[in-house]
């Protein structure tokens, strides 16, 4: 059988990444995934040198001589059909809202005007990758998180993302939920968790990193941050689990690595509810979103 190959990206606001990937067995080529850290807030031309580095290094690595498309993990708002970027006032690609990012990518890499680039919801192309890293879940019904700077979500049946219709909230979303005295992404989010130690503690940190590293040296007060997330959560999703008559919940995101400090509390409050959905925390949230990505283009 003959191979085809695509590169995958992952672009988040501080970072790319890039790897080619085997869309026939769907697999990440050895020595081919490649990261660049940058500020998104940079001119549009520099942000795209810097994409293009990404992506022209992945593919050297990976001594493929030839890729058949490009299929790209894009935080939002995004018109994901249309390649077109609606980023405003989050501090992050503040100069690219407005703009074709797909035409931009044909500019930067002298592609032709039928090369195939596809564009999906971060959160998605994570749910995705993660039901194509385990045959197993082609057959269910599983709902994804990312846990990071915000709260993303995506709802897949038989490795399909579903958006639209009664059994999961607007556009998939869950971040945009009424929820206490805001939102869910609020509560649920390093920002949330930032606040819910101020409000504990009185004291002020920067980031979730330094938050986990409080929670691991013993602060109690930075553990109970965690607590309190993870019942939140668990509050938040457990409607639309059981809506979306969920087999699996898997979360992921940078978060996702304190789950020592919330998942005991999230899964507590599950079980009270007498949900049977089976909770799992991802291993590789990076290949998993780029393998997500490439599903757009998977040759089975």
């Amino acid at each position: 059988m003959n191979k085809e190959y695509a590169v995958g990206l992952d672009i988040g606001g501080t970072h790319i990444t890039a790897a080619v990937i085997d869309i026939t067995d769907m697999k990440v080529i050895d020595f081919s995934l490649h990261k660049e850290s940058f500020d998104s807030n940079l001119p549009v031309e520099e942000v795209m040198t810097i994409w293009e580095k990404a992506i022209r290094t992945s593919i050297e690595n990976s001594k493929v001589e030839n890729t058949t498309g490009l299929a790209v993990c894009m935080p939002g708002p995004f018109d994901y059909t249309n390649g077109v970027c609606w980023i405003k006032g989050q501090s992050k690609y503040e100069h690219f809202y407005g703009l074709n990012v797909r035409d931009l990518f044909k500019d930067k890499l002298n592609l032709s005007s039928d090369f195939p680039i596809f564009f999906e919801n971060d959160a998605v192309c994570f749910g995705k990758g993660e039901v194509f890293k385990d045959t197993e879940n082609l057959s269910k019904k599983v709902m994804a998180i990312t846990l990071g700077t915000g709260l993303g979500a995506c709802f897949i049946d038989k490795g399909e993302s579903i958006s639209t219709g009664d059994l999961v909230p607007k556009d998939g979303e869950i971040y945009d939920l009424r929820y206490k005295e805001g939102i869910a992404e609020d509560y649920v989010s390093a920002r949330g968790l930032i606040a819910g130690y101020f409000a504990l503690s009185g004291k002020e940190i920067n980031n979730g990193l330094e938050l986990f590293n409080l929670a691991t040296a013993g602060d109690t007060m930075a553990k109970k941050a965690f607590e309190q997330m993870g019942e939140d959560l668990a509050v938040i999703v457990l409607p639309w689990l059981a809506t979306f008559s969920a087999d699996s919940f898997i979360i992921g995101g940078k978060i996702a690595n304190a789950s020592e400090f919330f998942l005991p509390f999230f899964n507590k409050k599950i079980k009270e509810a007498g949900s049977n959905v089976t909770v799992s925390i991802s291993t590789d949230n990076e290949k998993a979103a780029l393998l997500g990505a490439t599903s757009m283009l998977y040759k089975a």
